[in-house]
């Protein structure tokens, strides 16, 4: 049977957003005074998107500090903070060449997700913002009506990608294999391992090192964004 699927991916931050949805709510949280430490709170933001950056940080790291914000809130006041989020500093980000990117793949019918390490309470609302139906995100633990600081299953990070990827495609008992095309969308060398595995890789507002890698490989190079608006190797 001819195959006729196609598949679009997209990573979140620095890729269809021009800042990092995970540093800059954590941002909101310490300069709002809902982060405990507000000083501590920016000091440890700043470390692990250093180290993110250079490639050393795991995913356990990242949610030992990230999800732990959770954990600390009451659910009905984040869901709050988070519509105040989306409004200062998400919406904002939002560009046209993005809302026009992806409008492209919608328009074609490919079935489209974000594929991105940050987790699901901060882009659920950013993944409907942009009208994709599809989310794979780090998933925060939930028991007895709150976030625990812990992971539930295998995080949206690095390998972890495809594994997530993967497991999804086979709950709809498919496989990448069946696609005519797949594109993978994405800034960093932390996304290495899927843009690997797809028929298209699209280097998109890369890192200087992903830049040079597509060059190398004769991947495409998509500048959508004039400017970044936090920092990133």
């Amino acid at each position: 049977m001819t195959q006729t699927r196609r598949l679009a991916l997209f990573d979140l931050d620095h890729t269809l957003l021009p800042l990092d949805s995970d540093y800059q709510w954590a941002d909101y949280l310490a300069r709002t005074g809902r982060a405990g430490d507000p000083a501590e709170a920016r000091r440890r933001n700043d470390d692990l998107m250093h180290r993110y950056n250079l490639g050393e940080l795991s995913a356990q790291e990242a949610a030992e500090f990230m999800l732990g914000l959770l954990a600390a809130a009451d659910p009905v006041d984040l869901a709050a903070w988070h519509e105040d989020f989306m409004q200062e500093v998400v919406r904002p980000g939002i560009r046209p060449q993005a809302i026009e990117l992806v409008n492209e793949h919608l328009s074609q019918g490919d079935l489209c997700a974000i594929v991105t390490a940050t987790n699901t309470f901060v882009t659920a609302p950013i993944a409907r913002a942009f009208n994709i139906p599809h989310l794979i995100g780090t998933v925060p633990a939930w028991r007895n009506g709150r976030y625990t600081g812990a992971i539930e299953g295998v995080a949206s990070f690095k390998e972890g990608k495809i594994t997530r990827v993967n497991a999804w495609l086979a709950d709809m008992g498919l496989t990448l294999g069946d696609f005519a095309s797949s594109h993978f969308y994405s800034d960093s060398m932390n996304d290495l391992p899927l843009l690997e595995v797809v028929t298209h890789p699209m280097a998109t507002n890369p890192s200087p090192s992903l830049r040079q890698l597509a060059q190398e490989r004769g991947w495409p190079v998509l500048d959508l964004f004039d400017a970044i608006l936090d920092a990133k190797s």
